[in-house]
């Protein structure tokens, strides 16, 4: 087992598989799953499933991806910090973060409300990272991300 690496209550990180090579997340301990803001979502039945179409803003005053495509793995129920629940549509997505590059259930919502496009909650979290609150983007632009191989 590799040794835990801790990290700010805020980071920088990329999601390779959806075409963000950085993306600014808040890391939350108190949240069970990790949640994506998306400006839209259109769902796709294949033969080989579910497939949605998204697109994620990825700063505050308008960074835009490009069109996003992920085959879902489903929908849950995910309830809020204010006790509200929705059901959301889920997929998987690989994550670089601290020179640590894994794969992490996301669902995709509307954050734009909130100050992070992303919110990393412990299921991704557990096992690789540990946060200390009193930190704030601890990784430096070099490692936050993967370097190619």
């Amino acid at each position: 087992m590799t040794d835990v690496i801790t990290l700010g209550w805020r980071e920088r990180l990329a999601l390779p598989s959806l075409g963000i090579p950085v993306l600014k997340a808040k890391l939350d301990t108190g949240a069970r799953s990790s949640s994506l803001h998306v400006e839209w979502l259109e769902a796709d039945e294949r033969a080989d499933g579910t497939w949605l179409r998204f697109q994620v803003r990825t700063t505050r005053r308008g960074g835009i991806s490009a069109p996003c495509e992920a085959r879902a793995i489903g929908q849950r129920t995910v309830t809020d910090s204010g006790g509200h629940a929705t059901t959301r549509w889920f997929i998987q997505t690989e994550i670089e973060l601290a020179g640590q590059s894994f794969l992490a259930e996301v669902n995709l919502t509307d954050r734009r409300h909130m100050l992070f496009p992303l919110l990393l909650g412990r299921t991704a979290l557990i096992g690789r990272f540990q946060v200390d609150p009193s930190l704030s983007y601890s990784q430096t632009a070099r490692r936050a991300v993967r370097e190619p191989t």
